[in-house]
């Protein structure tokens, strides 16, 4: 499995709504060009999985930086909204909030999802302008 260095890698639920949605407001917003995008349900998201021996059966996104780090859950969220900077740093304030609280709102959500949100019926396919960024 060849992964970009140079990038961080978020797995994410491909036939989420929600997960779809937030995929949409990082890629507008990732104006640094330091994000690559995998659906968890690929061949490329279970490799990932598998390497960092991950349960596979993760409710989470996960924030990858191959051969640095892996974030799962807020810890996922902030790293990303950090690595957006300017104002979207500000998210990191969250962190005043002991971790297992911030798991505790993510899991809700998380475990709600499709109800609030929906599902489709596959994974997002990527316009052929944003093919570059999927994996």
């Amino acid at each position: 499995m060849e992964l970009p260095n140079d990038k961080k890698i978020i797995v994410f639920d491909g036939v989420c709504n929600l997960c779809n949605g937030w995929v949409n407001y990082v890629i507008d917003r990732d104006k640094k060009d330091v994000f690559r995008f995998v659906s968890l349900q690929s061949d490329v998201g279970q490799q990932i999985i598998a390497h960092l021996k991950i349960d596979p059966t993760i409710d989470s996104i996960l924030l990858y930086a191959p051969s640095q780090y892996y974030y799962y859950k807020s810890e996922a969220i902030i790293d990303i909204m950090d690595s957006l900077g300017g104002v979207y740093s500000l998210f990191g304030l969250v962190k005043i909030f002991p971790e297992s609280i911030r798991n505790w709102a993510y899991d809700y959500v998380a475990k709600n999802r499709y109800k609030w949100y929906g599902k489709r019926d596959q994974c997002r396919i990527p316009t052929p302008e944003l093919k570059f960024k999927f994996l």
